[in-house]
C-alpha cells in the first residue's frame, strides 16, 4: 500500500465509524449505537484536493475485561503503529472521560502525529477548550453525522501528511478474493494464516467478524486483496441490526470480488446454507474455489487423501461443478502450497478472452461432430459466436430462431467450450440470440 495511512482511534461510541464513512464517502463501516460494533481494522481510500490517502477505522479502545475486548484493543494499536497520522476522536457532548485520558497517554507514548477530532459538534458555538489539555495540536470540532467542518478536517489531514512520492507506472490491479462461509468455519484464522500475522480478530464466539475487511497482500510479485467477511447465516437466525448489516456487507463483498474462497467445515460437510452461499456466488458470476476446511480434525476421512469427501462435496454442489475443491487446515501448511497457484489459474481463466476467429472454428467443429437436431419439425441454425465480456467469459451464439436451440444442445456447447479452451475452473455464460437473415 503506497498511499499514506491515517488511523481513526478513540473509545467506543464516539462516532469513529460515522467519521470513517463521511471521509470515505459511503456506508463502508457499520455505524450503530451499540458500543463495540467495529472490531477489525477497516480501510478506505479518501481523495481531497487531488491528494489521496488511506483511512483506517478501528474498534473502540477500552480497558479489556474479556479476550475479545483485548483483541479489539490490540487491533486498534496495530493500526496506530501502521499509520503516519492519528485522528483521536472524542465526544464533544460528553467531554473528557478517564478512558479518553488513558488513550491520550498511549498516543503520547507512541509518538505519532495526532489530530484531536471533537465529534458531535453541530455549531461553532460549542466550547472545546477542555480538549486542549491533552497537549496535542489544536483540536478541531466536527459533526461526522451532519458533515460540519469535515472540509477543514480534511485540510488539516492533508497539511499533516508528507508530500506524495513521484508517480510510478501503474501496477496490475490486485485480484480481489472474498473469504466467505457460515459463522465460525475459520475464515479469520485462515486469513491470518495466509498473511502470517494476526491481522483480523479470531475468537470462539460466533460472529466475531462484523464488517467485510480488506487486507492487501503481495506474494511472489503478485498483488491480492483478501476480504475477510462476517459469517453468513440463515435469515431466520439474524436477530439484530448489526448482524443484518454484517451479512449485507458479506454479500456485497462477494459481488465486488473477482474470486471467492468458500470455506466448508470438513466435519459437517455441505449444509443447506453452504448451498445457498454457493448459489449466490454462481448467480453473481464469480470465480469460486471451495476449501474443505479444518481437515486436520477428520481422522476417519484422511485415508484416501480426501477423494471421497471431495466427491460428496461435488455431488451436493454440482451446480458449481467447475469450482475446484481442496482440503485445507491451518495446522497443515503443506496443504496451501497449491492455493495461490490455483487462484492464479482460476483468475486467468476467469479473465480470458478468445478471438472470434478461434470461436467460429470451434463452432464449425462442434456442429460437425454433433449437428443441431430438428425441433418440432424445424431446423435451427447457428451463424457465428463471439465473446463480448470476461469476468466471467461470456459467449453469444447468433441463431436463426432461439426457440429451436434446445437447452441440452447449449449444455453440449458449454462442455465443448470448456474442453477446447481450457475453461474447466471458471464459470462461463452462454447466450443464444435470434438474428434473422434473408432467406431464413
Amino acid at each position: 500500500m503506497s498511499l499514506p495511512l491515517v488511523a481513526i482511534v478513540g473509545r467506543p461510541n464516539v462516532g469513529k465509524s460515522t467519521l470513517f464513512n463521511r471521509l470515505v464517502g459511503g456506508r463502508h463501516a457499520i455505524a450503530d449505537k451499540i458500543p463495540g460494533v467495529t472490531r477489525d481494522r477497516l480501510y478506505g481510500k479518501v481523495t481531497w484536493l487531488n491528494r489521496e490517502f488511506m483511512v483506517i477505522d478501528t474498534g473502540g479502545i477500552i480497558v479489556p475485561e474479556k479476550d475479545l475486548e483485548n483483541q479489539v484493543r490490540k487491533q486498534a494499536l496495530l493500526a496506530v503503529e501502521e499509520a503516519l497520522l492519528v485522528l483521536f476522536v472524542v465526544d464533544g457532548r460528553q467531554g473528557i472521560t478517564p478512558l479518553d485520558e488513558e488513550i491520550s497517554q498511549i498516543l503520547r507514548r507512541l509518538q505519532k502525529p495526532v489530530i484531536i477530532v471533537v465529534n458531535k459538534i453541530e455549531t461553532a458555538e460549542h466550547q472545546i477548550n477542555e480538549f486542549f489539555r491533552f497537549g496535542f495540536a489544536d483540536p478541531i470540532p466536527v459533526s461526522a453525522a451532519n458533515g460540519y467542518n469535515i472540509g477543514d478536517l480534511l485540510d488539516r489531514i492533508i497539511a499533516s501528511l508528507p508530500e506524495p512520492a513521484p508517480a510510478v507506472t501503474d501496477e496490475a490491479a490486485p485480484i480481489r478474493i472474498a473469504v466467505v462461509g457460515r459463522p465460525n468455519v475459520g475464515k479469520s484464522s485462515l486469513v491470518n494464516f495466509l498473511l502470517n500475522e494476526e491481522r483480523v480478530i479470531v475468537n470462539d464466539e460466533a460472529g466475531t467478524t462484523r464488517d467485510a475487511v480488506d487486507i492487501f497482500l503481495q506474494r511472489e510479485g503478485k498483488n491480492y486483496v483478501l476480504v475477510d467477511t462476517a459469517g453468513i447465516r440463515k435469515k431466520s437466525k439474524v436477530r439484530e441490526n448489526v448482524e443484518f448489516y454484517s451479512v449485507m456487507r458479506s454479500l456485497r463483498a462477494i459481488k465486488n470480488s473477482d474470486l471467492v474462497l468458500l470455506l466448508l467445515d470438513a466435519g459437517e460437510g455441505v449444509t443447506e446454507q453452504d448451498q445457498k452461499i454457493a448459489g449466490f456466488v454462481r448467480d453473481n458470476g464469480k470465480a469460486l474455489i471451495i476449501l474443505l476446511h479444518k481437515w486436520d480434525q477428520q481422522k476417519n476421512q484422511r485415508y484416501d487423501g480426501g477423494s471421497k469427501a471431495i466427491s460428496r462435496v461435488r455431488e451436493q454442489l454440482k451446480f458449481v461443478a467447475y469450482a475446484p475443491v481442496i482440503p485445507t487446515s491451518i495446522y497443515e501448511p503443506r496443504r496451501f502450497k497449491r492455493l495461490f497457484p490455483l487462484i492464479d489459474t482460476v483468475f486467468e481463466q476467469y479473465t480470458r478472452r478468445i478471438a472470434t476467429s478461434h470461436l467460429n472454428k470451434f463452432l464449425e467443429d462442434a456442429l460437425a461432430i454433433n449437428p443441431l437436431p430438428t425441433h418440432k419439425g424445424k431446423k435451427g441454425k447457428i451463424y457465428y459466436c463471439t465473446q463480448p465480456a470476461t469476468k466471467p467469459p461470456t459467449f453469444v451464439f447468433f441463431v436463426n430462431n432461439a426457440s429451436l436451440i434446445h437447452f441440452s444442445y447449449v449444455r453440449y456447447l458449454e462442455n465443448r467450450l470448456r474442453e477446447a479452451f481450457a475453461l474447466d475452473y471458471s464459470p462461463i455464460k452462454l447466450n443464444v440470440t435470434t438474428r434473422r437473415r434473408k432467406g431464413d
